[in-house]
Order: C-alpha cells, then structure tokens, then sequence
C-alpha cells in the first residue's frame, strides 16, 4: 500500500484513501473544539440559572414541581435548573392615582366624577398606596392583584362619597370620608385575601364638576366664614359683657340678700312687740286698750288737741298742754290763759 503511494505521487497522482484520512482527522478536530464549547455553554447557563438573587426590598417566590413558597432572606441563593422557578416580588410601598393621570395630570372625569348624598356631582381625586405582604398570595391568588384593589378602592370611595353631602366632601369631612374609605378597603382586602395590603388613601383634590357651581360653592365658603366671623365676634361680645352683668346681677341679689334680712329682723321686732302689748293687754284690756287709742290717734292726727273734762264740769285738760307764752297777731308776747280760766 505504501509502495501504491509511492508510485502514485511520482506518476503525479494521489491517493485517495489518504485524502479521506485526512479529511477524517480535520473533521475530528472541529468535533471536539465545538464539543467544548457546547460543554462550556451548557455549564455556563447551569451555574447562572441555579443561582438568584434576592434585594433588600424584595421577596421571592420559589416554585417546586408546581409547589410554591416563600423566600424573604435577602442576598444569594440556589436553585435547580429547570426544575425550580423563581418569581420576585417587590415589597416596597407603591402607588397609583384615581381620578386623573399621575404622568399627565389629567382629569380622568370616568373615575372622578361622582355623586352626593345631596344629589350633587362633585369630582374628586385619589392617591392609593399599598404593598404586597405575602408574596405567594400575590402571584398565585389572583392574575392581577393591583387591578382588584383598583376596582375595590374605587367601589368604596363611591360608595362612602354617596353617603356624605357635597360640603363634606368639598371642605370639612375629608379626614373622616378617608378613614371610612381606608377601613371598608381593608375589609374588602381581608375578605379577598389576594396577598396586597392597604398602606393609606388619600384625597388629592376635590371641587365641583362646572365652572358655575364652583363658583356657588365658593360663595357658600364665603358665606360660611362671615357666619363663622360673626359668631366669633358675638361671641367676643358676649365674654367683654358677661362679667358687667355677673356683677350687676350679684349687687341685685345682695340688696335683696340685705333687704330681706332688715325685713325679717323689722317684722320679729314687730312680732316681740306685738307679743309684749298682748301680755299687756292680758293684764289690763281696758286701760291697753285706752293708751293703744291715744297713741293711734297721735300718730294718726299729730295736731289734734284733746280735751279732757271732768265728770263735774269745773276742770278741762287740753292735750298736748300748749305753752303759756304764745305769740299774738301783732307780734307782741302776751301771758297766755288757758280754756279753763276763760271759762271761770
């Protein structure tokens, strides 16, 4: 076979089973160079899929066969290729809008346009925050978990807004409209059990729906606070006049205080008086009864003269016994004379 080979090349041919040989040997050397690199991708795509990563602010879902649990220890773990998953869920507090665009900032009428309690429209706008607190739930429970709470969150704020009039919507009842709000929702939530978690809701804006009746409410606001101005200054009126009157008012019942008690001390004066005249009277009617007389008429009649005569007629008394000088018309002083001489 050699010495054929020989020949051939010095005749200027070739030997075709060399050829092959050679072309064997090329075809080998390519096998194994791509058998490496096959070997080196293949294990290159092991080592990254059976490991994962999990941050600060992440849980992760480890799938098993169909079988699912949590993973909540952040930094480097392992898993099996191809036979375990890994689904990550970000636990941080996230947010969307009802009632407007949170890029445009556009009123979405849709969703913020609703009714009273009053039968009146009014728009108002929300923000939502809210986390996934159990992460097995959140991939498995429902297809999309957001969309439910936005369809809950926005079936319960229509539901409370209903039943509050439009003042309390536009001005003084937003905190408690938004605690009724948070508290319906997370009942909701604990009813659907869907693995989210309601962080807080609140009122970004509310006003009413047209030009006109924004400015009716307006002049309400307005109205409202000159009431409240007024009853502030009434009220300020009422603190500078209150102490005056207090005052006034405890002068009046001391005078009466004090008047009652003169009166109740003069008529138990009166009473031991009265009292003393009848032990008096007891003793001898006749004679009380005389002097009670005289004293009466004295009192009665202070310029009457009493005469006083006696049973045989030669002797008169006059009460009171007047002065035996007295003053004539004429200015001159005469002696005066009683009656009783006259009469002699």
């Amino acid at each position: 076979m050699a010495n054929e080979s020989f020949r051939n090349r010095r005749n200027g041919f070739e030997t075709v089973d060399e050829g092959f040989t050679k072309d064997k040997n090329n075809n080998s050397g390519w096998g194994k160079i791509v058998g490496i690199a096959v070997a080196v991708v293949v294990l290159i795509i092991l080592v990254f899929n059976s490991t994962y990563q999990i941050r600060e602010q992440e849980q992760a879902v480890l799938i098993t066969f169909g079988k699912a649990q949590a993973v909540t220890e952040p930094g480097l773990h392992f898993k099996i290729p191809f036979v375990q998953k890994v689904k990550k869920v970000n636990t941080t507090i996230q947010g969307f809008a009802i009632g407007y665009n949170i890029n445009s900032n556009e009123v979405l009428s849709e969703e913020s346009l609703m009714i009273t309690s009053d039968y009146n429209f009014v728009n108002v706008d929300f923000f939502v925050e809210y986390r996934y607190s159990d992460p097995v739930k959140a991939v498995y429970a429902s297809a999309d978990p957001v969309n439910i709470l936005r369809n809950i969150s926005q079936s319960c704020i229509r539901t409370v807004i209903g039943s509050y009039p439009v003042d309390d919507v536009l001005t003084t009842g937003k905190n408690e409209i938004q605690a009724a709000i948070k508290e319906m929702i997370m009942a909701r939530l604990e009813q659907h059990n869907i693995g989210i978690q309601l962080v807080n809701i609140t009122i970004q804006d509310s006003e009413p729906p047209t030009t006109e009746v924004m400015e009716a409410f307006k002049a309400v606001e307005t109205a409202k606070q000159g009431k409240e101005t007024a009853l502030n200054n009434a009220n300020k009126y009422r603190n500078e006049q209150m102490p005056n009157a207090q005052a006034k008012a405890d002068g009046i019942i001391k005078d009466a205080e004090a008047q009652k008690t003169e009166r109740i001390n003069e008529a138990t004066a009166q009473v031991a008086r009265f009292n003393a005249m009848y032990e008096e009277y007891i003793k001898n009617p006749t004679i009380t009864k005389q002097r009670m007389f005289y004293e009466t008429m004295e009192e009665v009649l202070p310029d009457l003269k009493v005469l006083i005569e006696s049973p045989s007629g030669d002797m008169q008394t006059f009460y009171p016994i007047e002065s035996f000088v007295s003053l004539d018309t004429t200015g001159s002083v005469n002696s005066g004379t009683t009656d009783n001489n006259k009469a002699e």
